[in-house]
């Protein structure tokens, strides 16, 4: 395989402070725009470029990797990888859920009061958004389900602006 460091190294190197600069700000809660989304899919982007980078140095590596220190760390990380899939008991939600679980559980003519709206432009989106709500005393969360993504997507429709 003829690779070319010229472009290799640059690319690698590019796409790792892509997804360092972009993984320490959601780390901080602190992405904005696109952040999130370029993190998660132009990592990939890295993944080809390590893949290409221990190809083009392969000789390099199994040398590292021959010495007591580079196993060592080498096995410490595929450690810890190994630990990161283990849970540590409740999965801790977002502090903003608790904002989301309120609203989900409140009846259509309190949720349309927050919305500034009426009850019945309320019902009218919902049905927009293939629901059928029957009643003004009904919950977002008994019309669209326990799923709390379609939930925060149905709000931000009800709570947008009109």
């Amino acid at each position: 395989m003829n690779i070319d460091r010229r472009w290799l190294t640059p690319i690698t190197a590019g796409a790792f402070l892509l997804s360092a600069v972009t993984g320490v700000l959601i780390f901080f809660h602190l992405d904005i725009g696109l952040n999130k989304l370029a993190h998660e899919w132009l990592s990939w982007l890295l993944v080809g470029a390590v893949v290409l980078h221990v190809t083009l140095n392969f000789g390099a590596l199994r040398r590292h990797l021959s010495s007591r220190l580079g196993a060592g760390l080498l096995g410490l990380c595929m450690l810890v990888l190994a630990l990161s899939f283990l849970s540590l008991g409740e999965k801790q939600e977002p502090p903003f859920m608790a904002s989301i679980h309120a609203l989900a559980d409140t009846p259509i003519t309190t949720l349309a009061q927050v919305a500034r709206r009426e009850p019945e432009d309320v019902r009218e989106i919902l049905r927009g958004e293939g629901l059928h709500p029957e009643s003004d005393a009904q919950t977002l969360g008994e019309l669209a389900g326990p799923n709390p993504h379609r939930q925060m997507l149905l709000l931000n429709k009800l709570l947008g602006q009109h």
